[in-house]
């Protein structure tokens, strides 16, 4: 697997927002193992974006985006379950 950077925002968080960085470990149809800075405890919702490395006709920018929910945390890595996914043109200005 290759390594990308991945964006994640939680998103059921009562108090307020809770955002991250990390990298990818494993992808696979069904889930994502990611590395984070933060404990993401088994049960929330998140919204992750993964820079992609293919382009569009080779000269957009792509990027991953999936929501699910953290199954699985241990060490510095995060385990998620994918409920959908799209692949979206990544902004030039990132």
């Amino acid at each position: 697997m290759i390594e990308r950077d991945v964006q994640y925002r939680v998103l059921n968080r009562r108090e307020g927002e809770m955002e991250g960085t990390g990298k990818t470990v494993n992808m696979s149809s069904s889930g994502i193992l990611f590395t984070t800075g933060e404990m993401l405890l088994p049960g929330r919702r998140l919204e992750l974006s993964i820079s992609w490395p293919a382009q569009l006709d080779n000269r957009c920018a792509l990027k991953l985006m999936a929501r699910g929910r953290v199954v699985r945390y241990e060490g510095n890595a995060a385990a998620l379950e994918i409920m959908q996914h799209e692949f979206r043109t990544k902004s030039s200005k990132s």
